[in-house]
């Protein structure tokens, strides 16, 4: 089933009088339990991408559809909702809020989707990120800072809040770029296995040992895109 399908769409950047086409006539589908790497020099339209694909940037021209239904008359709330409910997001600088626990950074999604879909109790939202936080390996590190945490631990967190409103797509961008061989190979088999319970995941890499464990690489070149393989 397609669960992303991007067609025929333009993206431009204004540096001054300079016009950028980031993305350029690109169409692209995205189906339910895929696994994707998408890798391409710097500049390639990579990030930009996965954050029209995210719901938080919107093309100059062309349709966006999710499961069919066009994202192009999305209210900045619905659009807001829609990412709630169903992606998560992870960065290659974690994002999380420094005097924050791990426990409460997981929890704050749930804060959100409270807002948008109605109210989540306190103890229901200690329990799904305590289960979450569990998911990643980080059952005895709940009450922990991020500063007390190692690199790798930090983007354990991150994920662990990126799932915890199960989400049916998962976007990451550069998910191991600020961690050592060892960390960044654990977080690439933690996506292996969100993915094998389910979770589409969308990963933009500058890695290519890391995009080739992906069952489907894309590569993107000025804006377009120039590459669409599987894994044997």
């Amino acid at each position: 089933m397609t669960l992303l399908s991007l067609q025929g769409i333009l993206k431009v950047f204004y540096r001054g009088d300079e016009r950028i086409e980031a993305l350029r006539d690109l169409s692209l589908e995205i189906k339910s339990g895929e696994y994707i790497a998408i890798t391409g020099a710097s500049g390639s339209g990579k990030s930009t991408l996965l954050y029209i694909l995210g719901l938080l940037d919107k093309p100059n021209l062309g349709r966006y559809l999710i499961e069919d239904a066009s994202t192009e008359t999305l209210s900045d709330d619905q659009r807001a909702k829609l990412r709630n409910r169903m992606m998560g997001f992870v960065f290659q600088s974690f994002h999380l809020l420094p005097r924050a626990s791990a426990l409460r950074n997981v929890m704050m999604p749930m804060v959100y989707a409270s807002s948008y879909h109605g109210a989540i109790s306190e103890s229901e939202q200690i329990s799904r990120a305590e289960r979450a936080l569990i998911s990643v390996g980080l059952g005895d590190r709940m009450n922990h800072l991020p500063n007390q945490l190692s690199g790798g631990q930090r983007q354990r967190v991150a994920i662990a809040r990126a799932i915890v409103n199960n989400p049916r797509v998962l976007f990451a961008d550069e998910p191991t770029g600020n961690l050592d061989s060892k960390s960044g190979g654990e977080i690439v088999a933690l996506f292996e296995r969100l993915n094998s319970e389910g979770v589409t995941i969308v990963m933009v890499t500058h890695d290519q040992s890391i995009a080739m464990r992906a069952k489907r690489r894309l590569v993107l070149g000025d804006g377009k895109l120039i590459g669409d393989t599987y894994a044997a």
